[in-house]
């Protein structure tokens, strides 16, 4: 369930009130975790996994009651503004053009009421903060461009230029480090409702950053870049059964021997501030840390892409090096080699497994079945780039349909997504996600995302009321029937 999928009447789902009526409703279902989207402030193409920076909240999740509250704004600022027409629906557009003048009313009177806690935040943030401040800053001044389209000294970072700027742009700085402060102060008092309640909060980090960042003009030297800052090739998939051309997402690519070189301090920061905010880690694209796939710079399509190695297993023994042991979930979807599976079991990690994928006729034998896990496995019925249950029973080949109906025993009568769920739950792997939409008996309308679409995604919402008591006692039985609950039989999974 991602936090912009909450409800609200204020466009888009925020931490305050709804999200923890939500933490509640999961607590009295007798769940253990909740999994939410990447967290970052999104760019083009509105993408949790597009943000303009690893380490910041995002803006429009903060939550605007809770700020009236405390008096950091009035509600006559921000109730009668045009959040869209559609409550099951984030208008992202109406987002861009109403949420900022109301924050910037909130971040105003920040010096008056909260200066030494916001002090202190910016002096514990600065490593990140600062240079993510001025990278919005100067975008604001530049009308969005990308930094790549920037003059060059300040594109090349040139001292001088960075000096001049945050001198200029010292209120709008402010702004942007108000807005980090508030963000992250709602978070932390959500993150600590969650736990208090006995729910962990699995966080997701996307294995690419997008290439307009603060990450990336503040470090091109970690990126496969050339003089201008362009990348020389960029990431993807290449062509399958489910996409002709591949899929081009065009995030730069990690200069792997320079980060070796520096024992990954990059990555090593990265992860270690993932942990700070979540409690379970999962991580997109394991693959790509076997080996990676890169297309050509300006290439309209993923076609003439190749595979290149990556860090392999010695990057996972720097992290539990430096970090400890650490609670991780590999996303190891995709096309997957002996070299992947290998890459798997060394790192300890539990992998996942989809069972929409378990059906696909093309795939015989498939160990996306359930009576094929082992323990050690996240099972999803989809995950967001996946159609809702009862999405994929309309849109899915009829001979795998009919596989799915056959195997699971599902009927019309109570629902197939109850049946397909129930199927997870019984199985053996450790822990088992669903998507908040399949719990809903939602269609493919309310799907999350379709991999290389464009105006989309991302939009769904809860509406109020949708999952209320009934809900959350059916859950709870299914919990119980299967031993799910916390202090079962199962091997327990914070």
């Amino acid at each position: 369930m991602p936090i912009f999928s909450l409800p609200s009447p204020w466009g888009i789902g925020t931490m305050g009130a709804q999200a923890r009526k939500f933490v509640d409703f999961l607590a009295d279902a007798g769940q253990s975790c909740w999994q939410i989207l990447p967290v970052g402030p999104t760019s083009y193409g509105d993408s949790p996994y597009q943000s303009f920076s690893s380490f910041a909240g995002n803006p429009y999740f903060i939550d605007l009651d809770d700020l009236a509250e405390e008096g950091l704004l009035k509600r006559e600022e921000y109730v009668c503004l045009d959040w869209g027409e559609n409550p099951s629906q984030v208008d992202y557009d109406r987002m861009y053009q109403n949420r900022y003048p109301v924050l910037r009313r909130a971040c105003a009177r920040l010096d008056r009421s909260e200066a030494g806690a916001y002090a202190a935040f910016c002096r514990a943030q600065r490593e990140w903060l600062e240079d993510y401040a001025l990278f919005m800053a100067l975008k604001e001044k530049f009308h969005g461009q990308s930094w790549q389209a920037w003059p060059e000294k300040l594109r090349l970072r040139q001292p001088c230029a960075l000096e001049k700027a945050r001198k200029e742009l010292e209120e709008e700085t402010e702004f942007w480090k108000g807005v980090q402060y508030l963000f992250f102060r709602q978070w932390t008092e959500l993150k600590k409702r969650a736990n208090q309640k006995g729910i962990s909060i699995i966080g997701d980090l996307p294995i690419y950053v997008s290439g307009d960042s603060a990450d990336v003009w503040d470090d091109p030297e970690q990126f496969q870049l050339d003089e201008e800052g362009l990348p020389t090739e960029v990431a993807g998939c290449p062509p399958d059964g489910f996409s002709e051309d591949g899929q081009l997402w065009g995030n730069p690519l990690f200069d792997w021997e320079r980060m070796r070189e520096e024992n990954y301090a990059w990555w090593m920061r990265r992860i270690a501030f993932q942990f700070q905010i979540y409690d379970i880690l999962r991580i997109d694209h394991f693959r790509g840390f076997d080996a990676y796939y890169a297309i050509p710079y300006g290439d309209k399509t993923a076609r003439n892409g190749r595979w290149r190695p990556g860090p392999g297993i010695e990057f996972f023994q720097t992290v539990k090096k430096n970090l400890g042991k650490q609670e991780i979930i590999a996303e190891d979807l995709g096309f997957l080699t002996d070299s992947v599976r290998r890459l798997l079991r060394q790192s300890g990690f539990p992998g996942m497994k989809v069972l929409q994928f378990a059906f696909d006729s093309r795939d015989t034998g498939s160990d996306y079945l359930p009576h094929c896990y082992g323990h050690h496995c996240v099972v999803y019925a989809g995950t967001h780039d996946n159609d809702t249950i009862l999405g994929w029973m309309k849109s899915a080949p009829r001979k795998d349909v009919q596989f799915a109906k056959e195997y699971l025993r599902l009927n019309s009568r109570e629902g197939y997504h109850w049946g397909m769920m129930r199927a997870a739950w019984a199985s053996p792997a450790d822990l088992a996600v669903m998507q908040m939409q399949d719990l809903l008996g939602l269609d493919g309308r309310a799907r999350m995302n379709t991999p290389s679409t464009l105006g989309n995604n991302w939009k769904w919402r809860a509406l109020p009321g949708s999952y209320d008591e009934t809900l959350s006692r059916r859950l709870y039985r299914e919990m119980k029937v299967y031993q799910r609950l916390p202090g079962q039989g199962r091997k327990e999974k914070k």
